[in-house]
């Protein structure tokens, strides 16, 4: 049964008691660095080495610098093309298992100073953390603990100690670093033996040297894997998890499902990280040229990851002449042009909004801060409340097939179902239900021409809080909009 709209309390103009406190936060929160960095919902991930230009993947570690000769590397060429396309960061492969090295480190002879690009003067990481501050975008480094070419690898402590001494080449000499990525791939060095990492120390040496900076790993510390490269998270995705029972690549359990959606229960605050990539490798190959995915392809991708809770980091690797290809480029505009045409024209901007409860009746949390434009105010409700409804009037009868709802989560992930409904005619029809919502969650709905729409919080983990209800309509030809004008 519905709630008629007369019994709903209307929020301009309400006057109460004393101003009430704002809700507790329920743990757990998030730290200032992870609010920040879901905040940047889609990064730019750049696989880039010598596997760009033998073809492999994964690299043996044996090849010659001499195959590093990128022809015109231009990193304010990738910062252009990533600005454009609405990517907000960039995490470069500053070393991936081959273990050459992009900067010219002191800890090992197989870097870019023992190439012929630029006379062996040349530093990519010091070319990409320039350009990434001119173009307003955040820098960040994957640097792989794997190392098949370091003679160290497979020693135990000596090659820890020399793993720590490139982090704090790369977290001390290039300025602002807002993620560290780790993966758990850990396989044979040059001399046949496995290395058991230092895990705990190489996190104490980014908290040391970059403390604002979020890692990644599969269980963290900061944000998670969401346990699969296909760019998707959970329908269900908990800001939360369990790290106990999970290790880093091999040492995690085969059943991804905490990672894929998080746990109501968990003791800690991790989000996921969404990676894939725009090809079908995550190296540039001149035959995946005509196998870029589609700007239709990308945009869903988007909804599945940032519209799930989650962030999207997205591999679009550079080519042998050391930019990104045109076609990858072309690619990006199209999904920017279509989030644009989808999401750049919110129809509950500025609308007003009733709601069947709110928290001691204050101004402060009122069901207005959902349209208001302002993500530091949100509608939340009386302690004692957790099932309540909030109804935006959209001023007018407009084509809509998408609703997006956003937490506060600065106070903890809280809702745990809620059901839409769209007034089409006059009457309230059914238009989808979820799970969880945390920082996005966008709902594809039937595509109707309404002139209202209602979000009813059916249960959560304590008094429900909600920063923003947008309505929203996907262009009537993708393809066209893609295409742009």
């Amino acid at each position: 049964m519905h709630t008629p709209l007369a019994l709903f309390v209307v929020l301009s103009g309400v006057s109460g008691p004393a101003p009430v406190a704002p809700p507790a936060p329920v743990a757990p929160v998030p730290a200032s660095r992870q609010l920040a960095w879901q905040d940047l919902e889609t990064c730019a991930f750049v696989h880039f080495g010598p596997n760009t230009f033998t073809g492999k993947e994964w690299g043996k570690g044996t090849e010659d610098p001499a195959i590093f000769k990128p022809t015109d590397l231009d990193c304010r060429q990738w910062c252009r093309v990533f600005r454009d396309a609405g990517m907000k960061g960039v995490v470069v492969t500053a070393k991936h298992h081959d273990g050459f090295c992009l900067w010219p480190s002191r800890f090992t002879a197989h870097t870019v100073a023992a190439s012929p690009w630029k006379d062996g003067q040349g530093d990519v990481l010091r070319q990409l953390s320039d350009a990434c501050r001119e173009y307003g975008l955040r820098f960040g480094v994957y640097l792989s603990p794997w190392d098949r070419n370091h003679p160290l690898y497979g020693t135990g402590e000596p090659y820890n100690e020399a793993y720590r001494g490139q982090l704090r080449e790369v977290l001390t000499g290039y300025g602002p670093v807002f993620e560290v990525w780790f993966d758990g791939a850990c396989g044979e060095g040059p001399n046949g033996k496995r290395q058991v990492y230092d895990f705990p120390s190489f996190e104490s040496v980014v908290r040391e040297c970059q403390p604002d900076a979020v890692m990644f790993s599969d269980v963290g510390p900061d944000i998670r894997w969401v346990g699969n490269e296909e760019g998707e998270a959970g329908e269900t995705n908990w800001g939360m998890m369990n790290t106990a029972g999970h290790g880093r690549g091999n040492d995690n359990p085969p059943a991804h499902r905490a990672l894929y959606s998080g746990e109501l229960e968990g003791e800690r605050w991790i989000p996921a990280e969404c990676d894939v990539s725009i090809r079908p490798g995550w190296f540039w190959r001149e035959n995946e040229n005509d196998s870029v995915k589609s700007a239709e392809k990308l945009f869903d991708l988007y909804e599945r990851s940032v519209g799930r809770n989650g962030s999207l980091l997205l591999n679009v690797p550079a080519d042998q002449r050391g930019l990104i290809h045109e076609v990858d480029a072309a690619r990006l505009m199209e999904m920017r042009r279509l989030i644009d045409a989808t999401y750049g024209h919110d129809l509950a901007a500025g609308r007003s909004a009733i709601a069947s409860n709110v928290r001691g009746s204050d101004d402060r949390f009122a069901a207005g801060n959902v349209t208001d434009g302002d993500a530091t105010t949100y509608w939340a409700t009386d302690d004692s409340t957790t099932t309540a409804a909030v109804e935006i009037d959209l001023g007018g009868t407009f084509e809509v097939d998408r609703v997006m709802l956003q937490e506060a989560i600065a106070l903890g992930q809280r809702i745990e179902a809620f059901h839409l409904e769209l007034r089409v005619d006059g009457t309230w029809m059914d238009a989808g239900q979820g799970t969880t919502v945390g920082h996005k969650r966008i709902m594809i709905t039937p595509r109707v021409k309404a002139d209202a729409v209602r979000v009813t919080i059916d249960r959560a983990r304590a008094c429900p809080t909600l920063t923003r209800v947008g309505v929203f309509a996907t262009p009537a030809d993708p393809r066209a909009a893609a295409a742009g004008p």
